[in-house]
């Protein structure tokens, strides 16, 4: 006679009261639920779209961005005033805080003034291009290029470094002073 706990995972029912359950019952499965009338509208309308509208899309508001940091150029004072929340409340710099001066002056070509202003934006900046590229073909022509493969470890270690940057702009001594803007 085999025990019962053999039975059970011979058979996969359930063991009650000393007995193999008869009629065993599959695991059950997560279904998702059917999309919501807006979350289905949205998913008909991206399928009557070409292939090339979303890289579209995307470079008509980068476009759009570009545009605006150029005219306003935030680096002359224009924006004097902080309208982040973050650093309204805490006197901080919050982690995003120079990000639009340095994506000013990448868009100038001045690497150094920009990556005084936020050295994650302009480190990043290479990688996040690449992958939209990389899409964006993909998508408009259907070519597979090679694609970055980023791994817990990389995006833990590039979330450790901004959170260390976002402390270490906030630290008012030498050599720290280097990051605040």
């Amino acid at each position: 006679m085999t025990p019962i706990v053999d039975q059970h995972a011979r058979s996969g029912g359930q063991v009650a009261h000393g007995v193999a359950d008869p009629h065993p019952h599959p695991p059950v499965r997560y279904v998702a639920p059917p999309p919501g009338r807006f979350t289905a509208f949205l998913l008909r309308t991206y399928a009557r779209f070409p292939r090339w509208a979303a890289p579209l899309a995307i470079l008509t508001c980068f476009a759009g961005a570009a545009a605006f940091v150029t005219v306003n150029e935030p680096t002359d004072g224009a924006f004097d005033q902080t309208t982040c929340l973050a650093k309204l409340t805490t006197g901080f710099d919050c982690p995003g805080c120079g990000g639009t001066r340095a994506f000013f002056y990448l868009l100038q070509g001045n690497l150094p003034a920009a990556a005084r202003h936020h050295a994650i934006v302009v480190f990043a900046a290479p990688f996040v291009t690449y992958l939209f590229v990389v899409w964006a073909l993909n998508q408009t022509f259907g070519w597979r290029l090679p694609q970055l493969r980023f791994g817990p470890a990389t995006i833990s270690a590039f979330l450790a470094a901004a959170g260390i940057f976002a402390v270490l702009r906030n630290l008012p001594w030498e050599p720290f002073t280097w990051f605040y803007v």
